[in-house]
């Protein structure tokens, strides 16, 4: 059953009608009549219009309206909702629709003023974008209806509310869909390295192709074919790769609407669903405000349980303690396996280090260090003042101690990622082709 509250409006489409002929009625009268009793046959007719047009708004008929959404949409990026309206009234109807949203997010396209003849069915569509992961409830559809003579309005609440729920970005899984080629990739950012023939499973002959090495030409077949074969191989497959989440404090920091928590979980999402495509295995270690372990996952159809795992997911006040997540690492994970640890360090963090030489001792090792993106911006700044040269000059000797611990951790892990939360993605997709490719897995 709708819903609905009706209320005397202020604001009307049409305020200066309805005024008019209030006023018209209210004064007529006084021509004809003197004393006090003049007054009551206007304002008995004021009265009588006000009541009529409540009566004509409350017993209008309403429309049916139900609301279609995704049950799962991408953090931060545009997702389609669509409102469909059937007036199945003898009579049209033109009203305003609302829409009960979910809390932490942005709508364009909303509120509509919706015409409708008898027996027409329409459909609305707006663009809503969530802003925080987890669950998100949408609540009812809000339609308001105005008199007929513009002196009250009346809101009614239809349809049903659900539940929808807001995951990591997987839209980024689509982009490289779209770019999955060599040749396209780059366009996208991801450069495929070179091979070095280790680490390289051997897959089938073919016809030499310009471009290919000495060391792939099989002689044995050339000699047999009297024409020039190649080995072609493809990446080892059933290798492991382990993501360690840093969940703590310094997660918290916000680079744009997200957070680089959600930074970082975007690009998990998305070197996990590549690695799984190649045939590896892909675990996941969340330490700091949020403990969690998933263990080690195989095919692309993995990559749901990875995102039920950690949509609703957020960071805490707690600082990460990077020893005792390395030694759980080193407990759980005995085979020898791609860490890809990210977090945003600072040169206090001490405890790095040792967490870092630990597990390198049977590990590869990636070190994905994220950087605000106003730093660089602060720093390339040209100071109008002395405020803004001690803020230049600040900018500029954080990022020099942040380069220098950066350069500690360098013997201590294979690759040494510094970068944006926006570059992050594709940088550590990069480093998993160029460690795979180079065979040190």
């Amino acid at each position: 059953m709708p819903t609905c509250t009706v209320f005397a409006t202020l604001k009307t489409t049409r305020p200066a009608v309805p005024l008019l002929v209030l006023v018209a009625l209210l004064l007529l009268p006084a021509l004809f009549w003197s004393g006090p009793e003049a007054w009551l046959v206007p304002v008995a007719i004021g009265l009588g219009v006000l009541g009529l047009d409540l009566v004509r708004l409350w017993m209008m008929d309403v429309p049916e309206v139900s609301r279609h959404v995704a049950p799962n949409i991408p953090v931060n990026r545009e997702s389609r909702v669509q409102i469909t309206v059937s007036n199945r009234t003898s009579q049209p109807l033109r009203f305003e629709v609302h829409d009960e949203v979910p809390d932490a997010c942005s709508v364009a396209g909303i509120p509509r003023t919706l015409r409708l003849a008898a027996g027409e069915r329409g459909e609305l569509e707006y663009v809503l974008t969530a802003t925080r992961r987890g669950d998100a409830r949408f609540g009812r559809i809000i339609c308001l209806f105005h008199s007929s003579f513009g002196f009250w309005q009346r809101k009614v609440s239809l349809g049903e509310s659900h539940n929808v729920r807001v995951y990591p970005d997987f839209a980024v899984i689509s982009n490289y869909l779209e770019l999955v080629s060599d040749q396209h990739s780059i366009r996208m950012g991801i450069k495929l390295t070179q091979r070095r023939g280790e680490g390289l499973e051997f897959q089938q002959l073919r016809e030499y192709r310009e471009g290919d090495t000495i060391r792939q030409i099989d002689w044995k077949a050339t000699a047999r074919r009297q024409a020039l074969i190649s080995r072609e191989y493809q990446e080892e497959r059933d290798q492991r790769v382990l993501f360690m989440i840093d969940s703590g404090r310094r997660m918290r920091t916000r680079d744009g609407v997200l957070s680089h928590f959600d930074h970082a979980l975007n690009g998990m999402l998305l070197l996990a669903y590549i690695a799984l495509r190649q045939g590896d295995s892909v675990a996941l270690k969340l330490f700091g405000t949020e403990r969690k372990w998933v263990p080690a996952q195989r095919g692309v159809g993995s990559v749901n349980l990875l995102l039920n795992e950690v949509y609703d997911l957020h960071t805490g006040t707690e600082a990460a303690d990077y020893i005792s997540a390395a030694e759980e690492v080193m407990a759980r994970q005995r085979k020898r396996t791609l860490v890809v640890l990210m977090t945003n360090l600072r040169e206090e963090d001490a405890d790095l280090l040792p967490a870092l030489k630990l597990l390198r001792q049977r590990h590869v090792v990636i070190l994905a260090n994220l950087r605000e993106s106003v730093l660089d911006v602060t720093a390339q700044q040209i100071p109008l003042g002395f405020e803004d040269s001690l803020k230049v000059a600040g900018t500029i000797r954080h990022l020099a101690q942040r380069q220098h611990y950066q350069t500690q951790c360098l013997p201590l892990a294979h690759m040494v990622l510094d970068c944006t939360p926006q570059e992050l993605p594709v940088r550590v997709v990069n480093a998993y082709w160029q460690i795979k490719r180079s065979g040190k897995l």
